[in-house]
């Protein structure tokens, strides 16, 4: 929505937005294309060339809608699943991550699950094995000890210690 709107500030018409890419009507000058990067910047948004950088940034988006919006499991695994999603071979997507984030793609789901997890716990709408459950954990005793691995503490302690006072680990 951000990114219509300051397209149409500009006296641009937009005809298809998505992450990565901006369909407009029209040529676009590169006076325009500054002035689109800089209120852009303004709105916490950045505007990107790099293709790798937007390949990354499709991946997050996916990881991302995987952890936060997927009730259903992934019916086959996560590389098969992402590289058919992209049509990319998932051992190019995986190193293009990692050149770019300095983190591994299997890292990276990993600390948005447990970030997930963290949310969860701090609403006290769902018990923990619930949590495993809906975050599609194998068992709660996997999702304690992957939390703790990367927290550091328990969520048990996490719920008294954060939940309470809400300063992020």
């Amino acid at each position: 929505m951000v990114v219509k709107h300051e397209l149409e500030n500009l006296g641009l018409f937009c005809l298809h937005v998505e992450i990565g890419r901006v369909e407009v009507e029209g040529t676009v000058s590169a006076v325009d294309i500054m002035k689109f990067k800089i209120a852009l910047l303004g709105s916490g948004l950045e505007l990107i060339y790099d293709k790798r950088s937007i390949l990354v940034e499709k991946i997050k988006n996916i990881i991302s809608e995987m952890v936060n919006y997927s009730d259903d499991p992934l019916k086959t695994n996560f590389s098969y699943y992402l590289s058919d999603k992209l049509s990319l071979d998932y051992t190019y997507l995986a190193n293009v991550f990692s050149e770019h984030q300095g983190i591994t793609i299997e890292r990276f789901i990993i600390m948005n699950r447990i970030q997930k997890v963290k949310e969860l716990i701090c609403y006290n709408e769902l018990n923990l094995t619930e949590i495993s459950w809906k975050l599609h954990y194998s068992s709660v005793a996997h999702l304690s000890t992957q939390f703790k691995k990367i927290t550091g503490i328990t969520p048990s302690f996490y719920k008294h210690l954060e939940c309470s006072n809400p300063v992020s680990i």
